[in-house]
């Protein structure tokens, strides 16, 4: 990855670091001011909400679609689909119940199974990515930002349920995403409106937050996603913008070597205090490999034009960059392309959501 070693010009500097943002697009198709966005910005991925389904059939077209701007690399598709509230997709795709529910089964295999049934409705329509499990230990019972999206509250029953559901998410043809680290499930405020703090010591955090992510990492997770969430006991700024904890404690201490997402960049946990254009290199220098920008275009493409001006100026090294970028390549490459199958029905899966309500 030398090539980063020697300034490029601006134009092919862009393009390159688009590759970093996974963003958010606006409807039901690519459109024509979307087509002309990805053209200026070839981004590394698209994340996908609500307002981008219609039916399983347009959403197939529509992944398809995307897959096919990359400039000589395929851009990822990712979705949040957690089940119970964090669910996108309509029929004729499975509404499993929240994952408090399938850590309650206390049944490992049936955790598994879950995972699979979601990897293979999210991979029938071309999708790479499930930013889930949730691996927060739902510890303080005030705290209904996570609340039942956790497998339990304990870090062992959370490992325990989270790491084969995640296997089976792989199974089914999809990347998970363990998150938020280093632990959400102690907050008590809403980091899309608020910046949360955990005012835990560092031996309570080690106790209660992390071991999930510990076991995640010997497991060898393919990408994990940071808070927007402050940790007094181990630095001031919320761990997204952390150096010390997305690079000091996540690689060096816990050895992490997959992609570390940020959380969406437009919560107002961060947005608030910063502006795109200085938001997107912080958090890169900070450790970040791949940044979500989910809303807004417009704020995407001053996110990358502020990175662009920083590798420019020496705010960021471009040999960092270079590593960002390899990883989310290793990352496409635990894909495996798959022919889309023509039916969307999926009875059995039905059955099992029936069988854990």
């Amino acid at each position: 990855m030398d090539y980063m070693r020697d300034p490029m010009p601006t134009a092919v500097l862009r393009r390159t670091v688009a590759g970093l943002f996974m963003v958010g697009i606006p409807g039901l198709t690519l459109e024509p001011a979307t087509c002309e966005f990805l053209d200026e910005y070839p981004v590394g991925g698209v994340i996908l909400f609500k307002r981008n389904v219609r039916s399983a059939t347009q959403l197939r077209r529509l992944v398809a679609a995307i897959h096919e701007t990359g400039a000589g690399v395929t851009p990822l598709v990712g979705i949040d689909h957690e089940g119970g509230r964090v669910h996108r997709l309509g029929p004729p795709f499975t509404h499993f119940p929240p994952m408090r529910v399938v850590g309650a089964a206390k049944d490992v295999k049936l955790a598994e199974a879950v995972g699979r049934a979601m990897g293979r409705e999210l991979a029938a329509v071309g999708i790479d990515l499930d930013f889930a499990p949730v691996l927060d230990v739902w510890s303080n019972p005030r705290n209904q930002v996570i609340g039942d999206r956790a497998f339990g509250t304990t870090p062992a029953a959370v490992a325990r349920y989270a790491l084969p559901f995640a296997r089976g998410l792989l199974r089914g043809g999809v990347i998970p995403c363990g998150k938020h680290f280093p632990g959400h499930g102690d907050t008590v405020g809403d980091s899309h409106f608020v910046l949360p703090r955990v005012r835990s010591s560092r031996v309570a955090l080690g106790r209660v937050e992390l071991p999930p992510f510990v076991r995640a990492i010997a497991a060898d997770f393919p990408a994990l996603m940071t808070a927007h969430v402050v940790y007094p006991a181990l630095d001031r700024l919320p761990a997204t913008l952390s150096r010390r904890i997305a690079h000091d404690l996540l690689r060096t201490r816990l050895g992490f070597s997959g992609v570390l997402f940020s959380d969406d960049l437009e919560m107002r946990a961060v947005a608030a205090r910063h502006p795109p254009a200085r938001l997107a290199p912080a958090a890169l220098r900070a450790g970040c490999d791949m940044l979500l920008v989910c809303q807004s275009l417009a704020v995407a493409a001053e996110a990358i034009e502020g990175t662009v001006r920083a590798v420019e100026r020496g705010r960021l090294d471009g040999e960092a960059v270079a590593t960002s970028l390899a990883r989310i390549q290793q990352l496409r490459r635990r894909l495996a392309r798959r022919r889309p199958k023509a039916t969307l029905t999926w009875p059995a899966h039905s059955r099992l959501a029936r069988r854990l309500s």
